[in-house]
């Protein structure tokens, strides 16, 4: 069948010609805002402008032209619909998230469901469009990959309203991800951003501190204690009021992540002996899993830095500390995979360089629950081509009841976890997030 567009448009209904007019319209603007707000070409802004253009075409054309023939038209119908509303609000405008970790407790809960927005720092346009709806990078039950790659798009972003600013909480791309997954398929990770680009940042005691000032603590923020009792331990019903979840032991000895509040409670509890801070000491190193990985920087989770977050358009000078430090920004972030190092001097396409220039801003995240938070600390800095958007206000939050015990599993004792359903933090739901 001969498909004539003028002819099928003037056969649409008033009402729909006025919704693909209007349609049309914010397409093109979006078009446009990608063209000079965005920094995208004009094929990859064609591209997406064709994209949005196609499927308000293939829906109508099908309500329309092949719906009624079909004996489950309407679910199509239906189902077509909720793909291009829900593709278009989740790319351009917000989207839903679950909380899976403890690593910004007492903050963030897990069980919390957030929505995060895409426009306050402007919508990150589809890298790898062609994907199955609802799914991120994996289609449930199937466990296949919920993508296809033959269509490869540029990083670009859309004008926001704000920049990101210092302690924002951010939903990006985890960057250390090694599945080889594209930008926008990686795992999601919420953390709070701490630094940003142009900051300089350090560790002391535990404590950050941003271009030599100390730096915002979050109200709930946690740190982990070691906890001595008299022997008679403290009883569950006990932790359970004060909502401590994250913890293990029993008896005279317990390892707890609780915040600064939680710490004078059970400070002042009657069996409780001692309580102390578990800061790993500089010079500890955590066994060379601490960002940048370099044995001779002798940094640990809790004694940090100092440490410059890269900013565009900054050059730095290369030697051995800034390769170590920016060898994977510049290697794997900003697309110079022969960027190497002989004999102490540096190359880039074959050529020895001196120093180098960023291609984009760069964010240092970390979790409020600081000592159980896999964050920047372990694994390095945030690309802005990796962020998602803004954590905006919690919409549901369910909580779990944790029973631990003791087990031995043939080479040693450890604590197993079982969770069950125990209700909705009703006190949670609408909380905007700070």
């Amino acid at each position: 069948m001969k498909l004539n567009l003028k002819e099928t448009f003037q056969s649409f209904r008033k009402r729909t010609k006025i919704v693909i007019i209007v349609w049309t319209i914010l397409n093109l603007l979006l078009f446009l805002a990608l063209l000079f707000g965005g920094g995208a070409g004009f094929f990859p802004a064609l591209i997406f402008f064709l994209i949005w253009e196609a499927a308000i075409w293939v829906y109508y054309i099908y309500k329309y032209r092949y719906k009624p023939f079909h004996k489950y038209g309407d679910w199509v119908d239906a189902i077509l619909f909720a793909v291009i509303a829900a593709t278009v609000i989740r790319s351009l405008f917000i989207e839903a998230y679950q909380i899976p970790t403890s690593s910004m407790e007492k903050s963030l809960l897990v069980g919390d469901f957030l929505f995060v927005s895409k426009v306050n720092y402007g919508a990150r346009t589809p890298m790898t469009p062609l994907s199955f709806p609802f799914a991120h990078h994996t289609i449930p039950i199937l466990n296949i990959k919920a993508y296809i790659e033959k269509l490869k798009l540029p990083y670009y972003r859309l004008p926001g309203f704000q920049k990101i600013k210092n302690n924002d909480v951010v939903v990006f791309n985890w960057p250390d991800e090694r599945l080889d997954r594209p930008v926008d398929k990686k795992e999601n990770y919420i953390k709070r951003c701490v630094g940003i680009a142009g900051d300089k940042l350090e560790v002391k005691n535990g404590t950050v501190f941003i271009n030599g000032k100390e730096s915002y603590t979050p109200p709930d923020r946690q740190f982990e204690y070691m906890v001595k009792t008299n022997g008679a331990g403290i009883p569950n019903k006990y932790l359970k009021s004060l909502d401590i979840t994250d913890y293990f032991g029993e008896g005279e000895l317990y390892q707890m992540h609780i915040s600064d509040d939680n710490y004078k409670k059970i400070k002042a509890y009657p069996n409780v002996i001692s309580i102390d801070t578990n800061l790993h000491p500089a010079g500890k190193n955590e066994n060379g899993n601490i960002y940048p990985y370099d044995m001779n920087s002798l940094w640990s989770r809790d004694f940090y830095g100092p440490i410059y977050i890269p900013k565009k358009g900054d050059k730095i000078t290369l030697d051995s500390m800034t390769f170590a430090v920016y060898e994977r920004v510049i290697n794997v972030y900003e697309g110079n995979s022969d960027f190497e190092r002989r004999g102490g001097k540096f190359f880039l396409d074959g050529k020895e360089i001196t120093s180098y220039t960023f291609k984009m801003n760069y964010y240092f995240m970390m979790g409020d629950n600081r000592h159980n938070s896999a964050d920047s600390r372990f694994w390095g800095f945030v690309p802005e081509d990796h962020v998602v958007g803004k954590a905006l206000f919690v919409w549901l939050s369910i909580k779990h009841d944790i029973e631990r015990k003791r087990v031995f599993d043939g080479v040693g004792y450890k604590m197993e976890e079982k969770r069950s359903f125990s209700g909705i933090r009703w006190s949670r739901i609408f909380m905007g997030i700070k």
